[in-house]
């Protein structure tokens, strides 16, 4: 007996994709770079945003796509007291952004006139990995205070990523976190993992960051 559940939920996910293809081409064809920010709740995205818009406002055109579960603009507002511009997206109570929130999104924006859209999906580590956006890399944020067991218990997200980010690197001294452990975990998960150990509030490590995503968004608008 074929499972229905199961059929719809394929259905979902193909339909999903589909839009996100057409992002992906919308955004590439604009010369836009993207990138889906993922991390559980108080892992510091905003945070970090924050400080890339404060490294690359001068070179970079930049908005800023905010997933939330609730009507509320706290972050979205930061971004716009930034110089940003901030699309907030409700999800109605989702955890997480799909295709066509996305596609919402990129309808308020001035593409033409952007260089890189940041998308601060919802503080989750299980649903947004499952959900393409469209964007060109899929980041996540680990925080030092999370632990370093995270890549064990949350393999899925880790397995998509492109770029991990180990943020809050500042509270090393303060908390008993296992790098090589963590490295490890993650290493089983996705070998060659492009991986930047940093610290928004200090900056320490920040650059190497910065340097990977200029490199990143000159590269898209030198092809074709």
């Amino acid at each position: 007996m074929v499972n229905s559940k199961v059929i719809v939920v394929e259905k979902i996910m193909d339909a999903n994709d589909q839009v996100a293809n057409q992002i992906h081409d919308q955004l590439t064809a604009n010369k836009v770079f993207s990138i889906n920010l993922m991390a559980s709740p108080g892992a510091g995205k905003t945070t970090f945003i924050l400080r890339t818009i404060r490294e690359l406002s001068a070179k970079l055109r930049m908005a800023v796509i905010e997933g939330d579960t609730a009507p509320v603009t706290i972050d979205a507002d930061k971004i716009t007291a930034a110089g940003v511009l901030a699309v907030q997206i409700n999800t109605g109570g989702e955890c997480h952004l799909d295709a066509m929130m996305m596609k919402r999104g990129l309808e308020q924006l001035p593409l033409d006139s952007l260089d890189l859209v940041i998308v601060e999906n919802v503080g989750n580590l299980i649903c947004p990995a499952a959900f393409n956006l469209g964007t060109h890399a899929n980041i996540l944020i680990a925080s030092v205070p999370e632990g370093d067991d995270k890549p064990y218990k949350y393999p899925n997200i880790y397995r998509g990523l492109d770029v991990l980010i180990i943020s809050k690197t500042d509270l090393l001294p303060y908390i008993q976190f296992n790098m090589d452990y963590f490295k490890q975990g993650v290493g089983l998960l996705n070998p060659g993992l492009s991986t930047f150990a940093l610290s928004a509030q200090s900056g320490a490590g920040f650059a190497a960051w910065i340097n990977w995503l200029e490199k990143q968004v000159d590269q898209l608008k030198s092809n074709g």
